[in-house]
């Protein structure tokens, strides 16, 4: 079993734990409204930091969506720690896995695109936790309309390709929950993006809701790689440093020249005779 397993498991459980924290810190600080709360008006006389009290005043400028628990001072820095480190480690594993598909199956056109829709997906990331939706609007949205789209993607090429390498009974179990990941997280993402259209109170904090579900489904489809990354070995890596050519076909090669190399030549006892 590979220590290279810790990583996809450490990635949701680092990411899911913080963008809660974040969230818990912004309700504390009254930045947001909690998520039980399903009472919105058009406008409050006092914002809601200043506001004291069982009873607030919500608008829909207090929606708890990631982007806006992440809004301001202190979640902010905390959700761009998070973002970032949780990007870095999604480019990592995106490359083993990558590299795993071709030392135990062989490259193709949809590990190809699953490792281009992984790192475009982290990328986007980064954009969403470093530029606040009220200092850059434009840019977090872009960051947004980059990383949900191809994250979700990211799974779906995920889904296929683990359909198509599955040998075992075991691989195939996974191969299932995988599927059935990505049928959730593929509903939530549509139902956040039509109900964050409407200006409904509503629908803007179901839309809110289903925005964390997405999200923490993305996290834990990640988490199931540590079952293909428990068998990572060097072998993996040398795809890795050579460029991601050597296939299993590759392998029998390489074995078949150092077995070639390491048997004694045929006439080498007879010429010792003759000595």
């Amino acid at each position: 079993m590979s220590l290279w397993m810790i990583l996809p498991v450490s990635l949701p459980a680092l990411t899911i734990t913080g963008i809660w924290v974040v969230y818990a810190m912004a309700v504390y600080n009254q930045h947001v409204c909690p998520m039980d709360n399903w009472l919105y008006n058009q406008s409050c006389e006092e914002e809601l930091h200043l506001q004291s009290g069982p009873t607030l005043c919500c608008t829909l400028d207090n929606v708890p969506l990631i982007s806006k628990c992440g809004n301001l001072p202190p979640e902010s820095c905390f959700l761009s720690l998070i973002c970032n480190t949780g990007s870095f480690m999604v480019i990592v594993i995106v490359l083993l896995r990558y590299a795993h598909v071709i030392e135990k199956h062989q490259n193709g056109v949809l590990n190809t695109a699953s490792l281009s829709m992984g790192w475009i997906s982290a990328a986007g990331l980064i954009m969403v936790g470093n530029f606040q939706v009220n200092n850059a609007k434009v840019l977090h949205y872009v960051g947004a309309g980059i990383a949900f789209p191809t994250g979700m993607l990211f799974v779906c090429l995920q889904s296929v390709l683990t359909y198509q390498l599955a040998k075992t009974q075991g691989e195939y179990n996974v191969a299932h929950l995988r599927l059935c990941m990505t049928l959730l997280a593929f509903v939530a993402l549509v139902l956040s993006g039509v109900f964050f259209g409407h200006e409904s109170f509503v629908l803007q904090h179901t839309s809110a809701i289903f925005e964390w579900v997405f999200c923490v489904i993305i996290m834990l489809f990640y988490g199931t790689f540590a079952f293909e990354f428990a068998s990572i070995s060097g072998d993996t890596l040398v795809v890795l440093a050579i460029g991601g050519t050597m296939g299993p076909a590759g392998r029998e090669h390489k074995v078949d020249a150092l077995g070639a190399h390491s048997q004694p030549h045929p006439h080498q006892p007879e010429n010792m005779s003759m000595l």
